[in-house]
């Protein structure tokens, strides 16, 4: 089933207690669409760069199964920017710099040939650019899933909960529910979410796993609680919580299946292309993933979270 993934392709520049980089690839759509390649192709991408963007880089997409008819590339100009620095625990991180370059006017154009996509990924860019894409859309997808973040909390909020209505699964972590809903409980924050529109709710916990909610969980609704794999070393948590929505929704259209049970395995599916991905540094790791790997990562997935009990 065909997959769409609208977001940002990006040079990112980081610092981590384990080391620092020079300029390398990153930005939401790439690490979406690197994940999801495991799972389904064709794999569309809409996205913009600038002329400094290296052509090496999209011949992995390309060969990832990445179809880049969508991929704006404008001369002359420069590609979006991203410098941070992670902190000890890393968890929390300091942005350095940001230089929105092409992604400052960002228009995004549909290719006849993705119009017909059954899934749609929202990747993380302004709510202004994901409702242009939903709205551009001659059919409307089997599935729309949307990734947000604090910052469009903060200064485009009311963008949007505009866009909230028309997508079916809103992605985001726990202090970003606590902050678009103003409140501390998750459960009821996720209740309050699904009032705005999306009726399935993903609440991403970092190295403490993710929450899936659908129906209203304060009335007794479908919650599902998936672990994060504990790992030695981390070293990058970059892209980690794209390529967990890579790995989502790239297992879903694989499977063509929405219904609650298959959207636990996706989860599970997810956080494992997650815990790859923190790793290395950037999108080093998940570009050369065999598929033994991945099952073998999900069955350690498995055993952590089985057991039995006599009641």
């Amino acid at each position: 089933m065909s997959l769409l993934t609208v977001g940002s392709v990006a040079f990112d520049a980081l610092e981590t207690p384990f080391g620092k980089t020079d300029k390398i690839i990153g930005g939401a759509a790439t690490y979406i669409t690197l994940s999801a390649s495991y799972f389904v192709r064709p794999n569309n991408l809409v996205a913009v760069v600038g002329d400094d963007f290296p052509q090496s880089m999209i011949d992995i997409l390309q060969s990832h199964g990445v179809d880049t008819e969508g991929l704006q590339i404008r001369q002359g100009e420069k590609t979006f920017f991203w410098s941070g620095k992670y902190h000890n625990d890393m968890n929390t991180r300091d942005t350095v710099e940001v230089q929105l370059n092409v992604m400052g006017d960002f228009d995004p154009v549909i290719p006849a040939a993705y119009q017909n996509c059954e899934y749609l990924m929202l990747g993380n860019t302004s709510p202004a650019i994901q409702k242009m894409v939903v709205d551009r859309l001659t059919k409307r997808p089997k599935l729309i899933v949307l990734d947000t973040m604090n910052l469009w909390i903060d200064i485009a909020n009311d963008d949007l909960k505009a866009l909230l209505p028309l997508v079916d699964v809103l992605v985001l972590n726990d202090e970003e529910a606590r902050q678009l809903t103003g409140d501390y409980a998750l459960v009821r924050a996720a209740a309050t979410i699904q009032k705005m529109g999306p009726k399935t709710v993903i609440i991403k916990k970092g190295e403490h796993g993710a929450l899936l909610f659908q129906d209203d969980p304060t009335q007794s609704g479908r919650i599902f609680f998936a672990p994060a794999l504990p790992l030695e070393e981390v070293f990058d948590p970059t892209g980690a919580g794209d390529t967990f929505a890579g790995g989502f929704i790239g297992y879903l259209a694989k499977t063509d299946d929405t219904s609650f049970d298959n959207m636990k395995r996706a989860v599970i599916y997810g956080s494992a292309m997650a815990s790859f991905c923190v790793e290395k540094f950037g999108a080093e790791r998940i570009i050369d993933l065999t598929p033994e790997e991945i099952q073998d990562r999900v069955g350690q997935f498995v055993k952590l979270s089985a057991f039995s009990v006599d009641l």
